[in-house]
């Protein structure tokens, strides 16, 4: 019988949200969820803050679906690659590198 704590915190250390799992539970299955967890009040009136500028993860979060999830969000982040994620990019060749760029006669 095991427990896990997802944690997002903020520069300083600060706990902003938290989920809490079993522990046989894959940590990368519960990142929308603490992500979507997230409220920061604001100083003054306003909305509470829902969206990081910036996300630092480990290789634990390195999948297709997070980052396709922090882009459709507009969320820079920073998720070094498994080393057999660069493996198959590599052995896929042109097939399997980064998504390409769109040449400026496209863009009419």
């Amino acid at each position: 019988m095991s427990s896990k704590i997802h944690l997002v915190c903020d520069a300083v250390g600060r706990a902003l949200a938290s989920v809490l799992t079993s522990g046989n539970t894959n940590a990368c299955t519960k990142f929308t969820a603490v992500m979507e967890a997230i409220r920061v009040p604001r100083i003054g009136p306003g909305r509470r803050r829902v969206r990081p500028d910036h996300v630092l993860g480990d290789k634990g979060y390195s999948s297709k679906a997070i980052r396709a999830w922090l882009r459709r969000r507009g969320i820079t982040h920073t998720i070094p690659e498994r080393a057999d994620q660069i493996r198959n990019r590599v052995r896929r060749g042109s097939l399997g590198g980064r998504p390409r760029q769109s040449p400026f006669w496209s863009l009419t």
